[in-house]
């Protein structure tokens, strides 16, 4: 009798710590989903008020229709697709290599894929900028997305390794016996049964590249080349801001990344999970 109780107790105290976690989570979006719909008069109203008592969309209108939003969208758009492709496309081929094939100082290299996992992006940032700046990429999404790709290969390659060493082998010899090269065998086998890793591969790439800031900051001076991120700071006065505008701008931003995680969530826990176990 007694240990139906403190399962039972367990798991209530397990739910009310998800609820606390909820709750610190979904607030700041919550205020800012609210924040961008009041005029900039009512923004620090108090006692503030989660539901805003004429709400009105004239933020969404002005960022829309104003201040090269579109553009700053579009740029983003551009470099997060191309920059996702190209990390899905090589760390899978390096995963599978790392994975299924024995070569001269493939340890040397793995070690040096977790080293750049655990390096911080802002301790590379001048030698970055001296060698985006001799390659004449300066104020050009290219160099934003060669940064990007070098900064999210090595999570993805160490996530698909893990995933693809679960795949039987007995798989890929059938397929060898039957005449498939190795090519034939990614392409085929490996890509087709690793869909979550893949998925969360982009997720992660793809949330990094869209949301990044410092970089794109360093390297784009020009209006018509920023990214969503840059773009959306350019929106604070240099005395006052309408926070209204700069709120309904990130509601925007934000909407992309909430839609690609709904869609590909079933996938995602089934890669982290499977990435996590082997290395």
């Amino acid at each position: 009798m007694n240990q139906p109780i403190k399962t039972i107790g367990k798991k209530m105290f397990l739910y009310f710590l998800l609820l606390i976690g909820l709750f610190f989570t979904v607030t700041p979006f919550l205020y800012m989903l609210s924040t961008s719909l009041k005029e900039n008069i009512f923004v620090f109203e108090f006692p503030p008020k989660f539901i805003p008592s004429n709400p009105t969309l004239q933020n969404y209108l002005t960022v829309l229709t104003t201040r090269q939003f579109d553009r700053y969208f579009m740029n983003s758009v551009f470099v997060t697709l191309l920059t996702t492709f190209s990390v899905v496309l090589m760390s899978s081929m390096m995963a599978f290599a790392f994975s299924r094939f024995t070569f001269k100082r493939k340890k040397l290299l793995s070690g040096l894929i977790r080293l750049f996992m655990m390096m911080p992006s802002m301790t590379l940032i001048v030698p970055q900028f001296i060698l985006t700046s001799k390659m004449n990429l300066l104020n050009n999404l290219w160099g934003v997305i060669m940064v990007y790709i070098a900064q999210n290969l090595s999570l993805s390659v160490f996530l698909l390794t893990g995933f693809f060493k679960q795949i039987p082998v007995e798989i890929e010899e059938a397929a060898k016996i039957d005449g498939a090269s190795p090519w034939q065998v990614f392409a085929r086998i490996i890509l087709p049964l690793s869909t979550p890793a893949l998925a969360t591969s982009a997720i992660f790439t793809s949330l990094g590249a869209w949301d990044e800031y410092v970089w794109a900051m360093t390297i784009l001076n020009k209006p018509e080349m920023r990214t969503l991120p840059v773009g959306i700071a350019s929106f604070h006065g240099q005395f006052v801001t309408d926070w209204g505008l700069v709120f309904a701008a990130s509601v925007i931003a934000i909407t992309p990344i909430i839609i690609l995680f709904i869609f590909f969530q079933k996938y995602f826990v089934k890669g982290i999970t499977a990435g996590s176990v082997k290395g």
